[in-house]
């Protein structure tokens, strides 16, 4: 069976069903921001846009169990089981599914698995996007807070960075050690050509935010 539009929106409307009650950095407009990113990088890089339709819906599936497990869970990879059960009912081609279970599983920062197919490569690219810019500094902040850390900064964000350990669902996780540990490092990991137009100007943003962030916490603006 071919992809159409009553089986994307069959699955969107499943999808949604594992973002009630999300947190706000990863809910439900997350995905629709991921969305509308990697349909416009597709777009340009000429990728099977039903195979980007449903991977961007079922990207983040299994973020629930993630967040819940404090991070024990890796949100990509019971993603991808979640997935495979939600598209076994369409009948779609073994290369269609092993594709999109390919784009779940591979879309993380924080893994080992590497994107080998361009559809992989564009929603790796448009989730990273949505981590950095204005949308993506709001999302660092929210995920600080939702991950225990109480406060905007803790003064040992360079020396915890220079450890190399993750610190992520942990008190010590703030807004400014996120930045440090991973977002300034996103442009830099942005793999097709659109989307490393698009992470330039967002990258430039967030890091004059920072400067001033920190310039601000010193008081000396």
């Amino acid at each position: 069976m071919k992809i159409n539009n009553k089986i994307i929106e069959e699955v969107k409307e499943k999808a949604k069903e594992f973002f009630v009650s999300a947190s706000g950095c990863h809910d439900w407009s997350h995905v629709e921001r991921v969305y509308n990113l990697a349909l416009r990088i597709a777009k340009k890089e000429k990728a099977d846009i039903n195979v980007i339709k449903l991977a961007a819906y079922l990207h983040d599936v299994g973020r629930r169990e993630e967040m819940q497990s404090k991070g024990k869970i890796c949100h990509a990879e019971k993603g991808v089981e979640l997935a495979e059960k939600i598209l076994e009912k369409y009948n779609l081609d073994k290369e269609t599914i092993e594709n999109i279970k390919h784009c779940i599983l591979v879309h993380r920062f924080r893994n080992d698995h590497k994107p080998a197919t361009i559809e992989a490569k564009i929603l790796f690219d448009a989730d990273k996007l949505d981590s950095i810019g204005a949308v993506g500094v709001g999302r660092d902040f929210l995920f600080a807070g939702s991950s225990g850390s109480n406060c905007l900064y803790t003064g040992n964000e360079k020396k915890l960075v220079k450890n190399a350990r993750d610190f992520s669902y942990s008190k010590e996780d703030s807004a400014l050690l996120e930045y440090y540990f991973k977002l300034k490092k996103v442009k830099s990991k942005i793999l097709t050509k659109t989307g490393k137009k698009i992470a330039e100007e967002r990258h430039n943003y967030m890091v004059d935010f920072f400067k001033r962030f920190e310039l601000e916490i010193k008081g000396l603006l």
